[in-house]
């Protein structure tokens, strides 16, 4: 759990983005004139049900609705004097999807170092016995593979810096192929340097593509492959690739960013977006403290 000085920080943060936001949004949106729409606003504003939805995530709870009942209406009120009833937030959930992902995007993401590492992880929406009855994301979730096995849902794509932070994240179906995201240039917008992934990332025309655009990946070769020349700097520092899986870990078993118990996709993207804004905000984040030392011996090529 955050402390109520972290609670602070993040309600004043999230409060000017939405102030922010909803200026640009009113200065760029055409009004209907036919149709005749609700003027009265929320009585929860879009921060307020950022927040919590992000010390939700924070760790400690697990039922949402035993958290909204008895902990936000009757030990937050301080904070959230207008609360609403349970029913109302789960239905004001889907209208900060937008500005939710802006605020990550434009706010939360850390900066790149020049070492990054890239990974996927399944998010699986059901149990694999209840394929074939599951309703809530048919035509949305596909059939997927990972190291674990099969599963049905969806993947989270991560592309982290050796301090843990977070530089981007996309969602895909669960049999979208690991090496997609990277040839859009929005995900790996910003990022430089050096690239490490494992071996489901090998390619070569993947690689000649990034290369060109000022990014090197590093990955580890297969059996049936030659074997490259590599610094021993890199190796180190792919032998360091676990850290993308400790956060892996973290934003499941802490931020609880996979659970079976989702009855609508607006819910899921509204879980698996407010866990990962409560991921930046923690404190402690798996890190690795690189430090190159100069030795002054002479190589020879």
């Amino acid at each position: 759990m955050f402390s109520m000085a972290k609670v602070t920080k993040i309600n004043y943060m999230a409060d000017d983005f939405s102030k922010e936001f909803v200026g640009q949004q009113e200065k760029y949106t055409v009004k209907a004139t036919t149709h005749k729409q609700r003027n009265q606003p929320n009585r929860m504003n879009d921060a307020e049900v950022m927040v919590i939805l992000i010390l939700f995530h924070s760790g400690g709870f697990r039922c949402f609705k035993h958290y909204y009942k008895e902990y936000v209406c009757k030990h937050l009120r301080g904070l959230f004097p207008r609360c609403v009833s349970y029913n109302r937030f789960v239905e004001l959930e889907k209208e900060i999807l937008l500005p939710l992902t802006i605020f990550i995007k434009k706010v939360l993401l850390g900066s790149c170092t020049g070492i990054s590492f890239v990974d996927s992880t399944p998010l699986r929406v059901c149990r694999n016995q209840r394929i074939l009855i599951h309703k809530t994301f048919e035509g949305l979730a596909e059939r997927g593979r990972c190291s674990m096995g099969w599963f049905f849902g969806f993947k989270l794509h991560l592309i982290i810096n050796d301090k843990g932070e977070i530089l981007n994240f996309m969602f895909t179906p669960g049999n979208v192929d690991d090496r997609e995201p990277l040839k859009q240039g929005k995900f790996l917008e910003n990022i430089k340097g050096k690239l490490y992934a494992d071996k489901g990332y090998i390619g070569q025309t993947l690689f000649e593509n990034l290369f060109l655009n000022g990014i090197q990946t590093i990955t580890k070769v297969k059996n049936n492959m030659k074997n490259s020349l590599m610094s021993i700097a890199d190796k180190i520092l792919l032998r360091k690739r676990a850290l993308i899986e400790t956060v892996n870990d973290e934003l499941k078993n802490i931020a609880q960013i996979e659970h079976s118990r989702h009855r609508s996709f607006n819910n899921f993207i509204a879980n698996a977006l407010s866990a990962i804004a409560a991921y930046c905000f923690f404190e402690k984040k798996p890190a690795i403290d690189v430090k190159f030392v100069n030795d002054g011996q002479l190589a020879m090529f």
